[in-house]
């Protein structure tokens, strides 16, 4: 674009907000502009900030006994000591928050890849949620199976084992794809180590932890274990639990679910985490009881 075609535009610009336009500064701004250096594209990427261990992460200026700080500081994900502008945060810290934030709506909102599901061996089954929206509002309805769901469970499920394991999606899409892979193996390999029967794994679509009663009841199994997505805080979005029952019914109390939380690659790791669940199991068939009855 040459300096008279900007002249043009600016003088048109200038007409339009009701400005008479200035021969003298309209020729000045045409120059400026015509030779203003091009724009420079940068080769590469900008960091990726949710890489930040938040744990290491030290923004206070001039601060006194940091090391002693940091010695607390390095012992949980908390967003401690990342400093302020006047009243405000500083501008990282504002970004990772926003990023974490986007995270959890992200694992929220989205729904497991089924191709990814299938991957890992699972067949597909779901609640009678007809959609993400249905589940968030009903949650009734995400503890039980849609009739096609009881059908798929009855026909391709082991009948009776002593242990039942299946992963449901809960509030996190993003911990069934970050966890399952180590995790799922782990439990299992854990259990056949111990001569412990497994029945057939596979995934619900929309699941609630209520729904594990229904499945235990169809079938049969001595013990029940769901794998499923934690609600996403801003430490972490890929959190998942494991919800362990024996001999769960229909309408019995949540204080009969014993539960091992915080499985993530920050928190107990997928695989660390898989072994002390069997162990958990193991213990429970033992003393037949499960929840706050159950002395580990």
């Amino acid at each position: 674009m040459d300096q008279k075609d900007l002249k043009a535009i600016i003088e048109q610009v200038l007409t339009e907000m009701n400005i008479n336009p200035d021969a003298g500064n309209v020729a000045a701004a045409a120059a400026a502009c015509a030779g203003s250096a091009a724009p420079v594209v940068e080769n590469g990427c900008l960091e990726d900030i949710t890489t930040i261990d938040i744990r290491e992460q030290y923004l206070v200026e001039n601060p006194q006994h940091k090391d002693e700080y940091m010695e607390i500081k390095r012992l949980a994900p908390c967003r401690l000591g990342i400093g302020k502008a006047g009243a405000r945060y500083k501008t990282l810290p504002q970004l990772e928050f926003r990023a974490a934030h986007s995270a959890a709506q992200d694992a929220v909102f989205n729904d497991v890849d089924h191709d990814f599901v299938e991957s890992q061996g699972l067949f597909i089954v779901q609640t009678q949620c007809d959609s993400k929206d249905t589940y968030l509002t009903r949650p009734d309805l995400g503890r039980k199976l849609s009739d096609e769901g009881v059908a798929a469970v009855k026909e391709k499920c082991k009948k009776n084992p002593t242990v039942q394991i299946y992963v449901a999606d809960g509030l996190s899409s993003a911990s069934v794809a970050a966890n399952i892979p180590d995790l799922l193996p782990a439990i299992i390999q854990g259990l056949q180590s111990m001569k412990i029967d497994v029945g057939t794994p596979f995934f619900v679509k929309y699941g609630r932890v209520g729904v594990m009663d229904q499945i235990s009841e169809i079938t049969g199994a001595d013990v029940t274990c769901t794998l499923i997505g934690e609600r996403p805080g801003l430490i972490t979005a890929e959190s998942m639990s494991a919800y362990i029952a024996y001999k769960a019914t229909v309408g019995m109390p949540e204080a009969r679910r014993t539960v091992v939380s915080n499985i993530h690659k920050n928190g107990t790791i997928p695989v660390e985490a898989g072994a002390h669940i069997a162990e958990i199991i193991k213990i429970m068939l033992e003393k037949k009881c499960s929840g706050t009855d159950l002395k580990l």
